[in-house]
């Protein structure tokens, strides 16, 4: 079987996983260097201040002649202006490598085009939109920030068997816990993929959340904490040291998001509780849903929020189910 060039595309959008939650505000990017069907570099874009995906694939190449009889593969547009890096665009054309492979154009304004373009004066060939539509998902942060001028918005809830989301009274001042142990284990690893984590004051009053990454490894989220009231003492877990908290006094998703975007932040997930989740679902504030369904029975208490979107997959994790939904 031939191999194509969406087979290295696919392979770029696995190795710039590996950057998820750590390349922000930059988009986590792939890269792979082919000569003569084989691959013969691999790179992605490394933590905020360091290399991109395209310098990484390109010093991975042990033998630097075979570059100029190589393809590059990339999921986005190589840069063409200087930041925290010198443009990659210049590295590439630099190395001699006369062919490039493109998965989709950057639409940032600094970019957008310009890069291609300096690949092409530089004499090499340049395909775009190789799995274009696989390539835009992938950076669908990077994109939902740059083009809507807000972050992307992950809504997230645990919900009983028989449809609530939390007790109507409570004894103490902690969760009460709807999923298993490994539904919220991976509710960790979520938090350190996303850049900052949104909670309303009731949840914060009733829970006293930590909002951090305890059962997984890696950065805590920023926490923003919704307080317009001022009823929050400082004494409550989100505001101890162990991660920065925001405290923002907004009443609308709209405006919360303007002051996100404002802060540089370009990724979140909304937590809870159910008033607050359902300000961004009726405000249409939101791009996907992550909804767990325990095997708890209330039979009283706080209402799910209200969601309309698609459905696109559910799994079973032990006794729970979880489904994601997109918002069309």
């Amino acid at each position: 079987m031939a191999i194509t060039h969406e087979t290295y595309i696919k392979r770029c959008i696995e190795i710039a996983e590996n950057g998820l939650g750590t390349t922000r505000p930059n988009p986590m990017v792939g890269s792979v260097i082919v000569h003569d069907n084989k691959i013969i570099g691999e790179g992605f874009t490394s933590k905020y201040g360091g290399n991109h995906a395209e310098v990484n694939a390109i010093n991975s190449v042990s033998n630097k002649e075979l570059l100029k009889e190589s393809t590059l593969y990339v999921t986005l547009e190589p840069c063409s202006h200087f930041g925290k890096t010198p443009p990659c665009s210049d590295f590439i054309i630099n190395h001699k490598i006369p062919n490039v492979v493109i998965g989709c154009i950057d639409d940032y304004e600094q970019v957008s085009g310009k890069g291609i373009a300096k690949l092409k004066q530089a004499g090499c060939e340049v395909i775009v939109g190789v799995l274009e539509k696989e390539c835009k998902e992938h950076h669908k942060r990077f994109f939902t920030f740059h083009n809507k001028k807000r972050p992307y918005i992950i809504l997230k809830w645990a919900e009983t068997n028989d449809g609530f989301i939390a007790p109507q009274t409570r004894n103490e001042q902690k969760p009460v816990w709807i999923t298993n142990t490994f539904s919220r284990q991976l509710v960790h690893k979520w938090r350190a993929e996303e850049q900052a984590i949104l909670v309303g004051p009731n949840t914060v009053l009733q829970d006293n959340p930590s909002l951090t990454v305890r059962d997984w490894t890696g950065t805590n989220p920023i926490r923003v904490v919704l307080d317009k009231n001022e009823k929050l003492a400082n004494h409550f877990n989100v505001f101890n040291d162990e991660a920065e908290t925001i405290i923002l006094k907004e009443n609308s998703a709209k405006s919360i998001c303007t002051k996100l975007f404002n802060k540089n932040i370009s990724s979140i997930i909304i937590e809870g509780g159910a008033k607050t989740l359902q300000m961004f679902i009726d405000e249409n504030l939101w791009d996907e849903a992550r909804v767990f369904t325990g095997k708890a029975v209330f039979g009283s208490g706080v209402k799910s929020p209200e969601l309309s979107g698609k459905l696109i997959s559910e799994q079973i994790i032990l006794d729970d189910i979880l489904k994601f939904y997109t918002n069309d």
